[in-house]
């Protein structure tokens, strides 16, 4: 397959910004061995060779080392936002002055830009689609039926993306196989506990500035977001308080140590709400009227449409910006509700997302699973499939090696009995 070129091309704020976005994106290069190791090698092979390549990501340090490791792989690839707000802009500007990777994202673009970005990523008529959220792929098959013959397999590494995945799938649209990065063992275990966990308290900490120490703090959704945001939160001396609507999920929320209890009883108790459930309106008009004065709400998962925003403005007299990311809404029944970054991705638009090292793995799975589908192309069928065991482990051995951390291997007596159905009692 021969890709047609791209014209180098862009749409970033500030071209200028590039020399201190490059020395960024090095120093989160240091702590991501694993993708490092892969670009070396994709350098070598270029698997990707001959490939026309569109990432809908958010555009970070760390993503920025992934689109560099793709190129490297041969791929012709142009890189959009994922989200509005999660945009560095001096990362943008390096990736397309020192890498010649054309962007087109700029931090607080309004709705019609991002829109408008998709559509120039679809006219790069991709044979692969890196996606964060699935807006690529639904506007795809909402949109550009012609093209659908032309993709051989997407990735995506996000709940939400995988959610709606799953949807198209069932309703016989999904005509190409996807890769679901988000369910890979070395991309939730760590990503989603570990990654969200801090980066979300750090988003809370930079736009507010407040103790977390003795608040009370909500957390809304019990997966693996929320597993590691609870977890942090406590570690901080927050008193932490659990919503769920799985039974599962919530026993072992009381089980890790939570309070658990519906939303309707915690709304009058938080001081701070954070949202983790890739649904939308979890919370809603009914649990602002019960909020005490000043309590703050922001959102973790990937839309903007976890807390209901619009119901909120409907209730407010005044809105006014407090500080950087943060908004008071003053309520019709005097009390105030403080939303941070405009419900969006608090990590992303008040901080700077996950950390290097724990994205190191998730790219490292986003890169691998690119290959993996071009390597397949034509024999994986059209649905959601999983990240090979193998490549998988591989890459939680690679993380170890980097991290200097060594460990046991079955010796040839318990690699036998563990094969054998006579050996017992």
């Amino acid at each position: 397959m021969i890709a047609t070129p791209t014209k180098l091309n862009h749409e970033v704020k500030d071209l200028s910004l590039a020399p201190g976005g490059k020395q960024r994106i090095e120093w989160a290069g240091r702590e991501m061995p694993v993708l490092r190791q892969i670009r070396d090698r994709f350098a070598k092979e270029k698997p990707l060779a001959g490939i026309r390549l569109v990432a809908c990501c958010h555009v970070t340090t760390e993503t920025a080392n992934l689109a560099i490791a793709i190129k490297a792989a041969g791929a012709d690839a142009i890189l959009i936002a994922s989200n509005p707000l999660s945009t560095q802009d001096d990362v943008a500007a390096s990736l397309v002055v020192n890498e010649g990777i054309p962007v087109f994202a700029i931090k607080g673009e309004d709705a019609e830009t991002y829109t408008r970005h998709v559509q120039i990523a679809l006219d790069h008529r991709p044979h692969i689609i890196i996606d964060d959220g699935c807006d690529v792929v639904a506007t795809l098959v909402q949109e550009r039926q012609a093209q659908l013959a032309e993709v051989i397999g997407t990735t995506e590494e996000t709940t939400t993306g995988i959610v709606r995945l799953q949807a198209m799938f069932r309703d016989g649209v999904l005509t190409f196989p996807a890769m679901n990065v988000n369910d890979a063992d070395t991309k939730h275990f760590f990503d989603n506990r570990y990654g969200t966990g801090q980066s979300t308290l750090d988003g809370v900490i930079r736009a507010t500035n407040v103790l977390l120490a003795g608040k009370t703090l909500v957390v809304v959704g019990y997966g693996w977001c929320g597993k590691g945001t609870a977890m942090r939160a406590r570690g901080l001396g927050a008193n932490v308080i659990v919503t769920e609507i799985d039974p599962t999920k919530a026993i072992e929320a009381v089980m890790d140590g939570f309070r658990v209890m519906p939303m309707a009883e915690a709304a009058p108790l938080g001081d701070l709400f954070i949202t983790v459930t890739g649904n939308k309106h979890v919370i809603r008009g009914e649990h602002f009227d019960a909020m005490k004065d000043g309590a703050m709400v922001c959102n973790s998962g990937h839309f903007d449409i976890e807390i209901d925003l619009k119901t909120l403005a409907s209730k407010a007299t005044e809105v006014k910006q407090v500080r950087n990311f943060t908004e008071e809404y003053r309520l019709k029944n005097g009390k105030s509700v403080v939303v941070l970054g405009e419900g969006r991705l608090i990590n992303l638009a008040a901080a700077e997302g996950h950390p290097s090292a724990v994205m190191d793995m998730s790219f490292a799975n986003q890169a691998l699973a690119a290959e993996y589908l071009v390597k397949n192309k034509g024999k994986l069928q059209p649905g959601i499939h999983s990240i090979p065991a193998e490549v998988d482990k591989e890459i939680a051995r690679l993380k170890l090696q980097a991290m200097g951390i060594t460990i046991d291997t079955l010796t040839a007596d318990q690699i036998e009995y563990i094969n054998s159905w006579t050996s017992g009692t």
